[in-house]
C-alpha cells in the first residue's frame, strides 16, 4: 500500500500538515477562528487530547447502494474489525494486557474523577487507544503517562484489576522504549519492542534465517510476511499467523465474516478473490497470498476492500506485515476525472529522468480511483492513510499491475477540520501563503495521485537483483516512499497536468506544491517529534532527506535560500525550474539504488540527510507552533453499520450511526471484537 503519506497514505503527512497545521499568527485571532471552525465542523470534529484530534467521516453514496451491496460492505467491515486485536499484539507483546487493565479501570473506577491524575489517566488511555498500543503511532516512542506508578497501582487496587507488576513498571521505565528502532547504532531487531520477533532474536539471526529461504528469483513471495520469528529449543522457527496457528482465534472470526461476504459478492471475480483470501488465512501459505493478490486485482465492482498482513513499516527488517482492513465504495464522479492519470502512466514513465535501463517498457494495469471509505480497522484505524496502492509485491505489480485509490471522504474530512493561519506563520511571504491556501489542496491531491499511480508503479529492478527489502534492508521503506514522492514532485511542475485538464494553472499549482513540500520537510513536520529526537519514521525521514538534499545541492545556485528575519527562519525557493531539475536528479539516483540494490548509497543518503535534526530549527519550530491549538495528528472514529432485521432475523436494511465520542467507540469495540487472549 505504501501508505500514510500517510499517512498516506499517500502523502498523509503532507495533507495533515497542510490542513491540520494551519493556524494563526496571534493567539487571539487563532482562538476566534478556531471557535468559528468548531461551529462549522460539528459533524466532523469529535475531540482533542494530547497531540491528537479525533474526527468523523461521512459515507456519501451509501443510500444509493442496493441491499446486497450494503450487506457486502457490512460483512467485509465485520471481517476487518474481528482482527482488531491482532495489530495490538503485533505492536507490543504486553499491549493487550495493558489495554484490558486500563479499560477495566476506566469503566469501574468510582473514585474522584476531578483530579489532575484521573484526567491524565483518561488522556493516556485515549492515546494508547489511538496508537493501538503504548508506543506512539507515528514516532514509535513509548507514550509517557503524566501520572506516576503509585497512582496507577491505586487504580488497579481500587477496581480489582490485575496487571503484572513487571508490566506496570514497563509503562513507566525506559524498557522497550521504541516500537521500531532504526538507529544505525542499534541491533534493530533486538532493540525494537515490536512483537514480530522473539525477545532474544538478533538482527544477524533474522537476516541469516530469511536469506536461507529460497524463492523463485523472478516471482518471489514475501518472505516472513505473516509470522513471528522465535527461538524454540535454540532453533529459529516461525509462528505463522493463520487459523489454528498464532492469532488463530481472531483469524477464524475474520474467515467467518469473509464467508458471509462471498454469499453477496457482486461477481465471480470477487468470489474467486475472497475464496483465495480465506484459503490463505487457513493455510498461511504465502504463494496463496500472491494468488489472492492477482485475483483481487481482477475483482472490480462498486465495493472493494483490502484485508490482511500488508504494510511492513513497523518491522525493522521490512518482512512482517501489519494487520489492516479498509472497506470502500467507488466514487464514480471523481474516479472518472482521475482516470486520465492511469491512461497516461506510460507517458510519465517514458518522459521521466530515470536511466533508460531502469524504465518499464510497459506500465501494466495501473488504475486510480477515488473511493468512499465505509470502515477501517487494524493498522488503518484510528490513524488512516489518504491513499492506497496495492499489492506490494513488485513482481505482481510489474506483471499484473496495481490498484491505486484516493480515500476521498477521508481527505474531505481532513479539509473540513483545518484552518489556514499556520501556513502564514511558516510561509515567508504573503504570496507564498496565498499560493498554498488557494492551490495547496489540489496540489496535495495531485501529489497523492502521482505518487501512487506513476510513482510506485514506475521503474524496474535489474535482473538478478533481489527485492528492496533484501538489498536496501532497513532503508527500503523510506527510499521507496521518497522515490515515489520525487516522481510526483517532478511532474507537479509540468505543463502536462494542464494539458490533461487536471489543473487550471500548472505553474501556480506546482509552486504551491514545492513550497509546501520544502517547508514541511525542513521545518513544520518537526512538530511531530520531541526536541532532541532523531527522525525514525520512514515517511518523515524521506520528506527530510528529499528536502535537505535539494537544499544542500542547490546552494551554489541559490535554488533554496535560508532566510532569517525577526528571529524566524524560512526556506524560500528562488528557482523553481532548477529545483525541479534537482528533484529529477535525485529521482534518477534513488531509482538507480533500487534497481541495482545499492545498500551503501541508500544508507548514506538517509543517514546524511534524513535522520539528524537541526536542533536550533527544531526548537524554533516548536516555539512558533506552540500558540496554535490544533493538534499535529488526526484520526477517525468509524460510523457503526447497524443492521435492521425483520421478525425472522433477516437483514432488511442498515443504519449508519456516528459514535458520540472516541471512548464510547473504543469500549464498544472491546466488547464486540476482543477475540485474542492477553498473551499470544
Amino acid at each position: 500500500m505504501n501508505k500514510k503519506f500517510l499517512l498516506a497514505l499517500l502523502l498523509s503527512g503532507s495533507v495533515l500538515l497542510s490542513c491540520v497545521d494551519n493556524s494563526h499568527k496571534d493567539t487571539e485571532a487563532n482562538a476566534k477562528v478556531e471557535a468559528e471552525q468548531s461551529k462549522e465542523n460539528t459533524n466532523t470534529f469529535v475531540e482533542t487530547f494530547g497531540d491528537l484530534q479525533i474526527l468523523r467521516y461521512e459515507v456519501p453514496g451509501w443510500e444509493e447502494l442496493s441491499l446486497k451491496e450494503q450487506k457486502l460492505v457490512y460483512y467485509l467491515a465485520e471481517a476487518g474489525m474481528h482482527g482488531r486485536d491482532i495489530i495490538w499484539d503485533q505492536n507490543y507483546r504486553h499491549n493487550l494486557a495493558i489495554r484490558h487493565a486500563l479499560e477495566n479501570i476506566y469503566t469501574n473506577f468510582d473514585g474522584d474523577k476531578s483530579t489532575e491524575d484521573w484526567k491524565n489517566f483518561e488522556v493516556y488511555l485515549k492515546r494508547v487507544w489511538f496508537s493501538n498500543g503504548i508506543h506512539h503511532h507515528y514516532s514509535a516512542s513509548k507514550i509517557k503517562p503524566d501520572f506516576n506508578q503509585e497512582y496507577l497501582n491505586e487504580l488497579l487496587e481500587s477496581t480489582n484489576t490485575e496487571l503484572d507488576q513487571a508490566i506496570v513498571e514497563v509503562i513507566f521505565n525506559d524498557e522497550d522504549s521504541k516500537r521500531t528502532n532504526l538507529s544505525k547504532d542499534a541491533d534493530i531487531v533486538l532493540h525494537s519492542a515490536v512483537n514480530y520477533y522473539g525477545e532474544d532474536v538478533t538482527e544477524a539471526e533474522a537476516i541469516a534465517f530469511y536469506d536461507a529461504i529460497k524463492t523463485d528469483a523472478k516471482r518471489p513471495f514475501e518472505k516472513g510476511l505473516n509470522s513471528k520469528l522465535v527461538k524454540e529449543n535454540g532453533k529459529l522457527v516461525e509462528k505463522v499467523w493463520k487459523s489454528g496457528g498464532m492469532y488463530g482465534e481472531a483469524i477464524d472470526k475474520v474467515i467467518e465474516w469473509l464467508e458471509k461476504a462471498i454469499e453477496v459478492a457482486e461477481n465471480q471475480e470477487q468470489v474467486d478473490a475472497l475464496e483465495l483470501l480465506i484459503e490463505y488465512y487457513k493455510t498461511g501459505d504465502l504463494e496463496t497470498w500472491d494468488k489472492y493478490a492477482i485475483a483481487w486485482l481482477k475483482a472490480e465492482g462498486n465495493i472493494d476492500w483490502h484485508n490482511g498482513f500488508i504494510e511492513v513499516y513497523n518491522d525493522p527488517k521490512g518482512h512482517k506485515g501489519a494487520y489492516e482492513s479498509v472497506v470502500q465504495i467507488k466514487d464514480f464522479d471523481m474516479s472518472s476525472k482521475m482516470d486520465v492519470l492511469s491512461k497516461e502512466a506510460q507517458w510519465f514513465e517514458d518522459n521521466s529522468p530515470l536511466q533508460e535501463e531502469h524504465k518499464k517498457e510497459s506500465v501494466t494495469g495501473v488504475s486510480y480511483k477515488t473511493v468512499v471509505v465505509a470502515s477501517e480497522a487494524g493498522d488503518s484505524s484510528p490513524s488512516t492513510p489518504i491513499g492506497v496502492n496495492l499489492p506490494n509485491n513488485n513482481w505482481i505489480r510489474q506483471e499484473h499491475g496495481s490498484k491505486s485509490v484516493s480515500l476521498g471522504n477521508i481527505i474531505d474530512a481532513y479539509s473540513h477540520a483545518g484552518g489556514s493561519e499556520r501556513i502564514k506563520e511558516f510561509a515567508y511571504s504573503d504570496e507564498e501563503a496565498e499560493l498554498s491556501i488557494k492551490y495547496g489542496e489540489i496540489a496535495d491531491n495531485l501529489h497523492t495521485a502521482l505518487h501512487e499511480v506513476v510513482g510506485h508503479a514506475s521503474g524496474q529492478i535489474n535482473e538478478g537483483v533481489g527485492t528492496p527489502r533484501e538489498t536496501l534492508r532497513s532503508y527500503a521503506s523510506t527510499i521507496e516512499e521518497g522515490r515515489a514522492d520525487l516522481f510526483g514532485l517532478y511532474y507537479l511542475y509540468d505543463s502536462k497536468l494542464q494539458e490533461l485538464g487536471l489543473v487550471d494553472d500548472w505553474e501556480k499549482v506546482g509552486k504551491a506544491a514545492y513550497n509546501d513540500y520544502i517547508r514541511n520537510g525542513l521545518m513544520t513536520q518537526l512538530v511531530r517529534i520531541d526536541l532532541g529526537d532523531d527522525i525514525e519514521e520512514a515517511h518523515m525521514r524521506n520528506r527530510q532527506w528529499v528536502s535537505k538534499w535539494a537544499y544542500e545541492n542547490g546552494k551554489e545556485d541559490n535554488v533554496i535560500e535560508k532566510v532569517v528575519e525577526d528571529g524566524k527562519t524560512y526556506f524560500v525557493i528562488r528557482d523553481y525550474d532548477k529545483l525541479r531539475e534537482l528533484f529529477g536528479q535525485l529521482l534518477r539516483e534513488t531509482q538507480r539504488m533500487t534497481s541495482e540494490g545499492d545498500y551503501q548509497a541508500a544508507k548514506n543518503l538517509v543517514e546524511d540527510y534524513g535522520v539528524t535534526v537541526d536542533q536550533d530549527i527544531h526548537k524554533e519550530v516548536l516555539e512558533r507552533n506552540s500558540k496554535f491549538k490544533s493538534a499535529p495528528y488526526s484520526g477517525f472514529v468509524n460510523p457503526y453499520i447497524e443492521p435492521i432485521t425483520d421478525d425472522e432475523g433477516e437483514i432488511t436494511g442498515f443504519e449508519l450511526v456516528q459514535p458520540k465520542d472516541f471512548a464510547e467507540q473504543m469500549l464498544e469495540y472491546a466488547k464486540r471484537y476482543s477475540n485474542l487472549p492477553i498473551e499470544n
